[in-house]
This record gives C-alpha cells, structure tokens and sequence, in this order.
C-alpha cells in the first residue's frame, strides 16, 4: 500500500488515459493520491478529480512559484478564500516554493508570495508543499520564524547531505519528498538518505508527468511506479519492503492529518 504524496494527473498529459492511469495506480497498491495546485487554470481540472475519486484523490492549494502572474495578489486573495471556506477539501498548502533555475529576476517576489502562503498553513494548521529549485537558502530563510509551527514536505528533495541535515534539524515537523531520481543511475540521493536521513522522515511521491524512475526514465510519469521507488527505499536502508511500505504510510497520515487515518 501506498500514498503518492505529489501527483499531477489532472493534466493535460493525461488527458487521454486517465481512467487507466488511476486503474493501474489501484492496482499498483495507490490507497491516496494527493493532488498540488500550480495555478489559477488548474484549479478545476483538479477539484473535478477529486470529485470523480472520492476517497482516492484529495486537493492542495497554492501557488507555484514559476506561475506567479504579474500581479498576484487577486489570486493568492482568491486562494486564500477558498482555504478559509468552511469545509474545504483541501489536505495542504502547495505546490508553493521558490525556483531560482530558470529564472531569478522575481526573486523577491517569490520570497514574498511564498511568506505569505507559509503564513495561511500556520494559521490554518495545514501542512506546507514546497518546491524549492536552486533556492535552498531562501527557502531556508523565509519559513525559519515558523520553524516550530509549521509541519509539511519538501517536495522532490534532491539535495546535498548538508541541505538535508539542515531542513531536517531547522524543521522537525517537515519531511522529505522522494521520488524517482532516488533511482537514477548516476544519482547522490541513495548515500545521502543513508548518510543523514532516518526513514520516519520520508515520504514518496512521483510529481507525475515528471521524473519517471528506473527503467522508465524519461517517459510520462505516473503514481503506478511509487513501487519502484519503495523498493530502492528499501534498498538503501537495508529493510524488508514491507516495513519501508508501512513506515512511509505512517509518515503521510502523521504529516497529512486532514486525511483519513484508517486505511
């Protein structure tokens, strides 16, 4: 059993087989797939989901931060709206972050957006998804005030050993998201897991479309390979799968408590 903690399959990538994708993923042991926001346009595709798969697929809302409209603000307002709602289905704040890859000119900007968003988890009591890409310090700088009050996931961590030790000792309520780098030949993610990660802070995702594991590197991703990702878990930490499978379950309902905690 699992959850997949970070899946983008309201997509248009899926637009053709997504009855088959979320077939597979059930067969594949998927018992929850949860669903990140980018956006404004993506809001609908995503809700229209989750009610055509109650119980399997729950929504996150945020902004992601290579989507930032030029002026933000009625969006990040209307956003905030719905989270305040009575009742929303929401399970976190996300995908929300800083990404300095392609682009930096924004960079305050994104430090901006991404404060306040950490703020609405904080009040509201709801995990915070981050992406960070080539924004390690300012991702590290802008949630350290919240440092004791805010719990959630680094999403798709691929850091150094340092970066890790660091996100898991400034925030003790924060997790790592894995996914399928861990399985790339030539990746750093496998010794830095076991140099400095213990297992209870992990949880799996596949961020599908993207970042297909091993042997399916560089096709369309999708919650049907978390196995895959499980098993080089269980790898790297030199435990039975079935107890890397479980320990990683526990970790997402103790990270996502708006979920259902009995499977």
């Amino acid at each position: 059993m699992f959850i997949d903690t970070h899946t983008h399959i309201y997509t248009h990538e899926f637009a053709d087989d997504r009855a088959e994708v979320v077939a597979r993923a059930q067969a594949a042991g998927a018992r929850m797939l949860l669903l990140p926001n980018i956006d404004a346009a993506s809001v609908e595709p995503m809700l229209q989901l989750c009610k055509q798969y109650p119980g399997l697929c729950f929504p996150m809302m945020g902004l992601h931060p290579t989507e930032l409209p030029p002026d933000p603000a009625p969006l990040l307002s209307a956003m905030r709206q719905r989270l305040s709602h009575p009742g929303h289905p929401f399970v976190a704040v996300g995908e929300v972050g800083i990404d300095l890859y392609w682009d930096d000119s924004r960079r305050a900007e994104q430090m901006q957006v991404f404060a306040l968003q950490a703020e609405w988890a904080a009040q509201l009591h709801l995990p915070l998804v981050v992406h960070c890409r080539s924004a390690h310090r300012e991702v590290v700088d802008v949630l350290r005030p919240m440092a004791t009050t805010l719990g959630g996931v680094f999403h798709c961590f691929g850091g150094t050993t340092e970066e890790a030790r660091e996100l898991l000792d400034t925030f003790p309520h924060f997790v790592l998201g894995i996914g399928g780098v861990l399985t790339f030949r030539k990746s750093t993610l496998p010794q830095t897991l076991a140099d400095a990660v213990p297992l209870h802070r992990l949880v799996v995702e596949t961020d599908a479309p993207y970042l297909a594991p091993t042997p399916h590197r560089g096709q369309r991703n999708e919650p049907a390979y978390i196995p895959l990702v499980l098993q080089k878990l269980a790898d790297v930490y030199a435990r039975p799968l079935d107890e890397v499978a479980r320990t990683i379950m526990q970790n997402t309902l103790r990270t996502f408590p708006r979920l259902p905690q009995h499977l």
